[in-house]
């Protein structure tokens, strides 16, 4: 049984100038101990997508409707003491900037361990025991001696380790880490990424990874959503979404990726900016920057439909079968023939 599904869900925000679509219709289901990655550009509602799920979104300021099922559990809505108990104990998240999200004049160790009393009916030794014990699991120096520190005293990779540490200490079941690489350099986003993965096996928890780094998807997910306007455009297992995409924004994305197989002076990009989600354009989201539009795409929203032969395999587009096989076939040949050039 999946341990969170999400069905047709949607957010919307009310501000002055109108209504802000930042979800729209969104459905998913994950399973325990597997990795969903969740790609796209700013603004096409991966983060809100899962501040929703995770109930941080402020009911006051945004309507919110649709199905959040967690361990079989309704939870979009659910306020007060129940969505307390299962946020922060049985749901982790890592959010993007450690500084925004750690109380800069509280000491690492208090906040650690105001994150065990919360959820846990135990004394603050045992409380400060386990905030020792899983700041050594995230691979921290001198864990007992950094307790004391505050926020300003780690290095950037190191804060995002603490972070970690505050998400997994009560062991949850579903970790949702929304873009836990960004603004460290690569050596160190590896570390992460690896620490991530080693911590997935150990507590077996499903996890969501948030980022628009392709990348990233292909080393640790298993399954992929890639988002554009605030609604999935294609979903995939992750070998199936690198060997044959659908969706003329994911061969976007895909062609933005530097690749060590292929001379390529310049990357491919993708024209254009992502649009407003307080006035979206008619059809197809994409109609403004896709170099395969025709009339429908900019008067028809396309349905989610399966891939030929693939059930778990959908994805939103006009173009026939025929077209989208030549046209990918065709870039994978250009692809081929760089590769084939650097060497």
């Amino acid at each position: 049984m999946a341990i969170l599904e999400v069905k047709d869900l949607h957010t919307r925000f009310r501000t002055d100038d109108g209504i802000v679509k930042a979800v729209s219709g969104v459905s998913f289901e994950l399973e325990r101990g597997q990795t969903l990655g969740v790609v796209g550009e700013s603004g096409s509602g991966k983060s809100v997508t899962f501040l929703t799920v995770m109930g941080l979104v402020d009911p006051r300021a945004a309507e919110m409707t649709g199905s959040v099922r967690f361990d079989d559990q309704e939870i979009l809505g659910l306020g007060g003491q129940g969505l307390r108990h299962i946020r922060g104990k049985r749901m982790g998240m890592i959010f993007q900037d450690p500084m925004t999200s750690l109380n800069p004049v509280k000491r690492i160790g208090w906040q650690l361990e105001e994150a065990v009393l919360i959820h846990n009916d135990v004394p603050r030794s045992e409380a400060r025991r386990r905030s020792v014990e899983v700041l050594e699991e995230v691979e921290i120096p001198n864990a007992a001696g950094r307790m004391d520190d505050y926020a300003h005293q780690f290095s950037g990779g190191m804060r995002q380790r603490v972070m970690i540490a505050m998400a997994l200490i009560n062991q949850p079941e579903l970790l949702i880490a929304d873009e836990p690489t960004t603004a460290l350099d690569v050596t160190t986003q590896a570390q992460i990424l690896r620490l991530i993965k080693k911590l997935q096996d150990e507590y077996q928890m499903a996890v969501v990874m948030i980022t628009h780094d392709l990348g990233v998807v292909a080393e640790l997910a298993d399954d992929v959503l890639v988002m554009y306007g605030g609604r999935i455009v294609e979903s995939a297992q992750v070998h199936d979404l690198f060997e044959k995409p659908e969706m003329p924004y994911t061969w976007g994305l895909l062609g933005s990726m530097p690749r060590v197989d292929a001379d390529v002076e310049r990357l491919e990009q993708i024209p254009g900016q992502p649009p407003s989600l307080l006035r979206p354009p008619p059809g197809c989201s994409f109609n403004p920057r896709c170099p395969y539009v025709f009339d429908r795409c900019r008067t028809e929203l396309p349905e989610l439909r399966p891939a030929e032969g693939k059930n778990d395999h959908e994805f939103r587009c006009h173009l026939d079968d025929g077209d989208r096989a030549r046209i990918w076939t065709q870039k994978q040949a250009a692809i081929a023939a760089s590769g084939e050039s650097a060497a």
